[in-house]
């Protein structure tokens, strides 16, 4: 039976609303509707419509009910700043490539899932201890970490990216069976993509079926992902204090090392009391 469910995910995963499909295929908002909702089937004709509109094949509208990821599943970066549309359209690109991840899963030999997941942080403290904890728990020592992609895929997450012009979004990290992070490829510098990595880590580390998005939740994860990178002792160490003004060239240098931006590395002595905001 025609799978009006199937339907919805890939249109909204193109990011079109019913009456920009509709003007594809020849039908009104209310009769898709219809179809997405099952109140309807469709002739045979209008499934290869559909399915050329929409650059499936035309079986795809015909699997079995699949239960879609739900939002506490979804860590987005930058929700305050996102749409609720915006957000249902990454929310099926994550569906699509958990599915997909699930069938290769099958075939494939891929890397044991290996995060330690913790239950009630409170306080930025707690967090700092649970990023030191993670390093221990990987054996990755107190030094810069040289690939973050790397990192991720081996402790079983798998690492996709999309190339969007849509600005209001950073990344989006999955919790599935197999963790899944999407970065935007068009969003700053290899650093950022480092941090964003970093971030969502954090999400699945801190928030596993918790509603994320909100001030606390985004401000521990990024406190995660700053003492990851860049770990409190050894910021306390080879951090290039100003004396009195920065030295910009130690600080460049600095970057390089721990390949992050300088806005992070600056927000970061602020966090450990290192700088004040008068500097």
């Amino acid at each position: 039976m025609f799978n009006g469910s199937e339907l919805r995910l890939v249109r909204v995963f193109h990011g079109m609303t019913l009456e920009e499909l509709g003007k594809y295929v020849g039908k009104s908002r209310q009769y898709l509707h219809k179809l997405e909702t099952g109140q309807d089937c469709p002739s045979e004709q209008l499934v290869k419509q559909l399915a050329f509109a929409l650059e499936v094949e035309p079986a795809f509208f015909f699997k079995p009910h699949t239960p879609i990821i739900s939002a506490d599943q979804c860590h987005f970066r930058r929700l305050l700043a996102t749409s609720s549309a915006i957000q249902q359209t990454f929310m099926m690109r994550g569906e699509l490539i958990r599915r997909l991840t699930a069938l290769l899963d099958q075939e494939l030999k891929l890397p044991n899932l290996n995060i330690n997941k913790v239950d009630d942080v409170s306080t930025m403290e707690e967090v700092e201890c649970v990023a030191e904890n993670f390093r221990e728990h990987l054996h990755l020592g107190l030094g810069p970490i040289a690939d973050m992609h790397k990192l991720a895929e081996s402790i079983g997450v798998i690492i996709s990216n999309f190339d969007s012009a849509e600005k209001k979004v950073d990344a989006l990290a999955v919790d599935a069976e197999r963790p899944i992070i999407i970065y935007n490829k068009k969003k700053g510098s290899v650093c950022r993509q480092r941090f964003d990595i970093a971030h969502e880590l954090g999400h699945f580390v801190l928030h596993s079926g918790i509603v994320t998005g909100d001030r606390v939740t985004e401000s521990q994860t990024n406190r995660f992902a700053g003492a990851l990178l860049m770990p409190r002792v050894m910021m306390k160490k080879f951090f290039p204090q100003p004396n009195p003004s920065f030295d910009w060239k130690k600080l460049s240098e600095f970057k390089v090392t721990w390949k992050v931006s300088k806005a992070a590395i600056l927000y970061r002595a602020y966090q450990l009391g290192l700088i004040d905001s008068a500097k």
